[in-house]
């Protein structure tokens, strides 16, 4: 079966949306591959996000993001201890609220 036909017979079938929970049929859904290279298919299975939540996603490269999240103990640590570990492995300044 080519190309073709496998993303024709693909677009029938129905997937969940990771962000909203919602069923949807593929056709009206977007790929997700965590590790941002969708177009790499080799040996991968995709989640998936309905088109409106896929509009509401930032889409910037992820490089090192799972690797970060986990080193910032995600799921883990409380969520001050995370926020704070994942700034500094984020490297990032910390907002200003313009006071002194």
């Amino acid at each position: 079966m080519g190309f073709r036909d496998r993303c024709h017979r693909d677009a029938d079938a129905e997937v969940t949306c990771i962000a909203c929970g919602e069923t949807v049929s593929r056709s009206d859904a977007r790929e997700y591959d965590k590790y941002g290279d969708r177009w790499d298919r080799d040996g991968k299975s995709f989640e998936y996000l309905c088109k409106p939540c896929d509009g509401e996603c930032c889409h910037v490269d992820r490089t090192g993001l799972e690797d970060r999240l986990e080193a910032a103990g995600a799921g883990i640590a409380s969520r001050g201890e995370f926020l704070r570990r994942y700034h500094d492995l984020a490297g990032g300044e910390r907002p200003r609220t313009g006071r002194r």
